[in-house]
């Protein structure tokens, strides 16, 4: 019957590299106050470089947003809308002063102007590749649906910027465990095949909770 059911919060272990007190050290950076602080829309509109980025990025519709509200545990600290392709700026986010999550508008919206589909060939692009605090990006995939020519087109994006990034799962508690590891060894034979993508992927439900203490926790190990 596990297998006929959709994945519930804890229902996975924590990954074994993750002690007690990693994720003790995620929970208390992820409480920290968050603050917007700055929204760019153009390059020469970038707050100073300053401490460690972290950026998110997805396809319109991922979940991003809902993520995002998931790992620091506020309703709205990014907004989320019904209108796939809103996000049209790269959102900048304050964590206790540790760390600057960056919110990058959503790609592959089918309807989406064609001006949004140029800023991720150049604004985005050119941030990736320039930013000399970004230390990580997370790329998230819907873990319910196949891979989109689009999230091929911005991984092959991410390999030219070299910009390392880490594969994010999300919605997975809309999948039995033998389809989410179904999903799971696809992208682990997706990831060694593109040169900045890194080994490990994250397994989240924004939903459900479902590897949201771990995913805090390898955020907060990139603070130190």
């Amino acid at each position: 019957m596990a297998d006929d059911a959709p994945h519930q919060a804890g229902e996975t272990e924590p990954r074994q590299d993750l002690t007690d007190e990693a994720l003790e050290a995620g929970r208390k950076l992820f409480a920290a106050e968050c603050r917007f602080f700055y929204g760019a829309q153009r390059l020469d509109q970038l707050p100073p470089a300053a401490g460690i980025e972290i950026a998110f990025a997805g396809r319109s519709n991922v979940g991003k947003s809902s993520l995002l509200n998931a790992l620091t545990g506020r309703n709205s600290l990014a907004r989320i809308s019904s209108e796939p392709g809103r996000t049209r700026q790269l959102n900048f986010f304050d964590l206790g002063g540790r760390l600057t999550l960056v919110d990058m508008p959503g790609y592959g919206y089918a309807r989406a102007s064609k001006q949004i589909k140029a800023d991720w060939q150049g604004m985005m692009f050119d941030y990736l590749r320039g930013r000399t605090t970004l230390l990580r990006v997370m790329l998230l995939l819907d873990a319910r649906i196949e891979i989109k020519k689009a999230d091929h087109d911005v991984m092959a994006l991410l390999d030219r910027a070299a910009v390392t990034y880490q594969i994010v799962l999300t919605k997975a508690d809309g999948l039995t465990p033998a389809g989410l590891e179904r999903k799971q060894d696809e992208v682990r034979k997706l990831i060694p095949t593109h040169p900045a993508a890194f080994p490990e992927i994250a397994v989240t439900s924004a939903e459900t909770g479902l590897g949201i203490p771990e995913l805090r926790a390898v955020l907060t190990q990139l603070t130190e």
